[in-house]
């Protein structure tokens, strides 16, 4: 009896876990976490057809520039490959999460809006050309993954696999290639289908013709208004599939419950992987070979980027890092299997100077522009350090290795949280070689010493060792005799194959462990500090003191702040421990050859209009529940292993706790392994993954960065793109998940544009939230193609509690804007009764243009009702988070399915993704009737979004609305409250059906069961 109990306790969990997945998904899934929440394990995800397209494509390429691959080549495309990976995987994603994206029709191909979609589609053609070419990688791949996520839907909302098509739709994308008519708005699309399977539906003449088939899109939810006869998106949730024509047409997936034409899901995602497939080869074609391989960083080494303080006293250290530069250049060229080379950046900086910021691909002409650098003026402290490292990190890839000589302090620490928030972003190293040590009163005799403005503090140098710990870096104090040996460092982390076998910060009296696998060779330790004992003990239990001289297991490279030590082949595997004494903290840290490695993100569920895990931004929330996400990089697949557990590491190297791992078998490198985090813990935190190989072997990978857990966040809201010589606005909204106090934030970019770079001080109500804007100005000479990185940053005043945004611009080539404004709904509500004149209906609606040129008028057409135009205005203003989380957007009400997870769904607002709410701080700024001339908005708009509310007696139970941009783009809004009374009562019916269904449906089971 216990074991069925148990097994209907399960059965009942499936029931709940069905229940709260009453979250239609509208696109095809967009990750492994949905097929989870949805039930359709085989069902095709944006992920999976995304990863698999990317992989493939660069093996062919890799092939057809004559590289020699075999069955266990992916594993060396490179932990870099897999991070541009994941970053054109999550921009896809994205386009079913973002608040601006997540319910437009535009980038969906939903509601038969196929010519915007198309044009869209091919804007982000053009611009992921554009930007590859400008070698704006980044930005690329992140316009990759949003092409990739429209393309992909058109094959899963459009009647081109019903119309027997068994290739792709040339026409999307090549405007050489014939097209296919769309239905017009009053021709009839589907017939009336009352099951969750709807099987020829879709209307013959629509399919077949005559005169000729026409293509249809569904239509979702209750905006825009469905036409009579029309298809639905369909699926448990979409509220417009009881209008008629009753059903849907959605292939997402393999359930009947969220797609009524499940049973052509396969052939959809065949013809979306094929569509992907071709849009990587034309870009491939377009940019060539080499960029190709290049904008998702295949077999690249770890970037090589210096910081360089080029003051009259730092002769000796560019000397240095000029030696160094050569030797790695040397050093890669030897490697029979070079790949491409990497990329190698320099940063030259003084006061008040900066820059320019060298990049280049060519490893001869770094080498010249570190010839050309000269140790020249200055001479006082402090510089301009920060601004540097800010530069250096914007321009670098991710999980770079940034290297910053200097002898001088910070004359910009107002940076320091920027400088944080791209560390975090981009996950790069940042170590410190320092030649003025704080805890000496000179250099050493002979040496220039700086001029000094003033009396500066021995702690000065607190911010570099911050950011370092912060990174998983070192800060190494040396002096200019050593500097050279020092330098070695730069040449030990930037080889392509070293992974992180171990990283801390100790005390003066300290002892650590770390395990060495079968995997790794040539392992490095590095302890920076001031040792006067250290003894490294092997797995045999044999002891070496490495500061008496040489030994049976390591060999010591010594300089002034830096210990190297080298373990003596042949390397025992299994767990060495290393014992220090020291003058002071030090910071110790294990590197090893090998190929096995893991790249991580934290993520939170989201049950909105997409069920699946949404990638947290910035730091996630301490003391709230997330998931641990994580890719295995590097493991042949003729290798076994299996993963365990990570464990969260604080910066001592003490366990906080432990995350037990499970395989979503997703992907091709293996599959996510995804924890789940009860609670995230307050302290920073690191990350070592453990597992065993297909021997029962041991093995250790650890991310040395250190995890910031904060108790606010910054969510942004809209990201427009640039054109020169236009403002352009950028909304966000600040979120405290603690007790109320005050904030500061702060904007920074790195080309000057921003209107304002004030520091904006404001209170926060306990769970509340402020939405603000920041402007940005382009100059006229900008040219396209131009990348803006803004970082803003968020601080409490009585705490450490801290986090960011970095968001990434472009700046477009201006061309003739014929995109008319879109009309989205915010909410509609109807009590209408049988006696119409008893009641009224109203419509709230977000207006704003897709082009660049702005809104500019806006008139009531149709209806006997009053249009109200708002405009929101953006000042300081705190809204609890609780406004309205117990009504659906959509209808104003709660349907009986939706109240079984209330309580869940609250929670998880206030904790990770707070709804955007449509309420706020609005000015009226004009009233319509029928008859009225055209309202001009163009003065306030602004390029921002307006609010319509129209209201209006359930007599009139239709409106319609005109709304033009600057460049005379029209959208027709039509607007209609005789659906909203039979949509809730058909809702509610259908969720009572629903759910009697599933109860039915678990009674029988654990009947059966037990």
């Amino acid at each position: 009896m216990a074991g069925g109990c148990t097994l209907v306790s399960r059965w009942t969990g499936l029931f709940f876990i069905l229940i709260h997945c009453v979250l239609i998904s509208r696109a095809f899934l967009p990750n492994f976490w949905s097929r989870i929440l949805t039930l359709s394990w085989d069902s095709y995800t944006h992920q999976y057809m995304t990863e698999q397209a990317l992989v493939n494509v660069t093996m062919e390429t890799l092939r057809m520039q004559g590289y020699q691959l075999h069955s266990s080549s992916q594993a060396g495309l490179g932990r870099a490959f897999w991070q541009a990976v994941s970053e054109v995987v999550s921009a896809n994603a994205d386009m079913d999460f973002l608040s601006y994206a997540r319910s437009d029709p535009v980038y969906h191909f939903d509601s038969e809006r196929v010519e915007e979609a198309t044009e869209m589609l091919r804007d982000f053609w053009k611009q992921t050309i554009l930007l590859t070419n400008k070698k704006e990688y980044q930005a690329a791949r992140l316009r990759l993954g949003q092409l990739f996520h429209s393309l992909q839907d058109f094959y899963s909302h459009s009647n081109w696999v019903e119309m027997g098509q068994y290739s792709e739709y040339l026409h999307l994308l090549h405007t050489e290639e014939p097209a296919v008519p769309v239905a017009s708005e009053d021709t009839p699309t589907c017939a009336v289908c009352h099951r969750f399977s709807c099987y020829n539906n879709l209307l013959e003449e629509l399919v077949k013709g005559p005169p000729q088939p026409l293509l249809t899109t569904g239509y979702f939810s209750a905006y825009p208004a469905k036409p009579a006869g029309k298809c639905s998106h369909g699926g448990i949730l979409d509220s417009s599939r009881h209008q008629g024509a009753e059903g849907g047409i959605n292939k997402d997936s393999t359930s009947p419950l969220f797609s009524p034409h499940h049973y052509l899901h396969k052939e959809a995602a065949r013809l979306a992987t094929t569509a992907t497939l071709n849009v990587l080869r034309d870009l491939r074609d377009e940019v060539g070979h080499k960029a190709f391989l290049r904008l998702f960083s295949v077999q690249q080494p770890p970037a090589l980027v210096f910081v360089m303080d080029t003051t009259g006293s730092m002769f000796e250290e560019i000397t240095a890092a000029r030696m160094r530069v050569l030797s790695i250049i040397q050093t890669r060229a030897r490697n029979p299997n070079p790949g491409l080379p990497g990329t190698f950046l320099l940063v030259p900086f003084h006061d008040p100077d900066v820059g320019p910021v060298l990049e280049t691909d060519d490893p001869d002409e770094f080498q010249r522009f570190m010839e050309n650098l000269m140790a020249l003026g200055g001479g006082d402290e402090p510089e301009m350090c920060l601004t540097a490292i800010q530069l250096a990190l914007i321009h670098s890839p991710p999980l770079s290795e940034i290297f910053v000589f200097t002898d001088a302090s910070p004359k910009d620490s107002h940076l320091y949280n920027t400088v944080k928030a791209l560390i975090l972003e981009k996950k790069s190293k940042v170590t410190f070689l320092l030649t003025e040590d704080p805890s000496q009163g000179t250099r050493e005799k002979g040496m220039k010493k700086r001029k000094r403005r003033e009396t500066l503090s021995p702690d000065r140098f607190n911010l570099y060792s911050s950011l370092s710990s912060l990174s998983g870096g070192m800060t190494v104090f040396t002096t200019n005799k050593d500097i050279h040996k020092a330098s070695a460092i730069v040449e030990d982390s930037t080889a392509s194959s070293k992974v992180t076998l171990f990283h801390t910060e100790g005390e003066a009296h300290s002892s650590h462990s770390f395990t060495v696998d079968h995997g790794v060779s040539s392992v490095m330790l590095h302890v920076a500090g001031k040792l006067t004992q250290c003894v490294l003990s092997s797995p045999a239990g044999i002891d070496q003191s490495l500061l008496s001289g040489a030994g049976p297991l390591a060999e010591l490279d010594l300089s002034e702040g830096l210990y190297r030590v080298s373990l003596l082949p042949p390397i025992e595997p299994g767990q060495w421990r290393l014992s220090m004494t020291a003058h002071g903290p030090i910071t110790f840290n294990v590197l090893g050859d090998g190929t096995l490695d893991f790249l991580y993100y934290f993520a939170v569920e989201m049950n909105e209009t997409h069920p699946g895990l949404r990638r947290v931004e910035g730091n996630p929330v301490a003391g709230e529940p997330a998931f641990l996400v994580l890719a295995v990089t590097g493991l042949s697949s003729g290798n076994e292993a299996t993963f365990s557990h990570v464990t969260l590491l604080v910066n001592k190297g003490e366990s906080l706790n432990k995350v037990l791992l499970n395989s979503s078998s997703s992907g091709p490198f293996g599959g996510e392994l995804v924890g789940h985090i009860d609670s995230v813990p307050r302290t920073p935190f690191s990350l070592r993954l453990s597992g065993e190989d297909g021997k029962g072997n041991r093995f250790e990978r650890v991310s040395a960065e250190m995890v910031q857990p904060t108790h606010v966040q910054i969510l942004v809201l809209s990201a427009p793109q640039l054109l020169s010589g236009h403002p352009s606005l950028v909304l966000f909204e600040v979120f405290n998940h603690g007790p109320e106090r005050q904030f500061t934030l702060t904007a920074e970019d790195d080309c000057g544009y921003l209107s304002d770079t004030s520091r904006y001080r404001f209170s926060i109500e306990q769970r509340g939230s402020v939405r603000r804007e920041v402007e940005l100005k382009t100059p006229q000479s900008t040219p396209a193609g131009q990348t803006v990185t803004l970082t803003l940053t968020v601080q409490a005043q009585d705490s450490l509690d801290s986090n960011y945004a970095v968001v990434h611009l472009t700046v477009l080539p201006e061309e003739p804007d014929t995109s008319p404004p879109s009309c989205s709904l915010m909410r509609l509500e109807s009590g209408c009764p049988l006696e119409c004149s008893l009641g009224n209906w109203s419509v709230s609606l977000t207006v704003k243009d897709y082009g660049h040129s702005g809104l500019a008028s806006v008139k009531l057409t149709e209806g006997q009702g009053i249009l109200k135009v708002f405009h929101e205005q953006i000042t300081w203003r705190t809204e609890s988070p609780l406004t309205e989380l117990r009504e659906n957007p959509v209808t104003g009400h709660t349907s009986p399915v939706m109240q079984l997870h209330e309580e869940p769904r609250e929670r998880q607002h206030l904790r990770h993704r707070t709804r955007i709410r449509d309420r706020g701080s609005r000015v009226e700024k004009g009233r319509l009737v029928h008859g009225d001339p055209a309202l001009d908005i163009s003065e306030w708009a602004r390029g921002k979004p307006i609010t319509l509310h129209y209201m209006s007696s359930c007599c009139i139970p239709k409106a319609e609305v005109l709304v033009w941009d600057k460049s005379g783009n029209m959208r027709r809004c039509h607007l209609i409250a005789s659906q909203q009374r039979a949509l809730r009562e058909k809702e509610n019916s259908a969720a009572s059906s629903t759910t009697h269904t599933l109860l039915t449906m678990l009674t029988l089971l654990g009947l059966y069961i037990v």
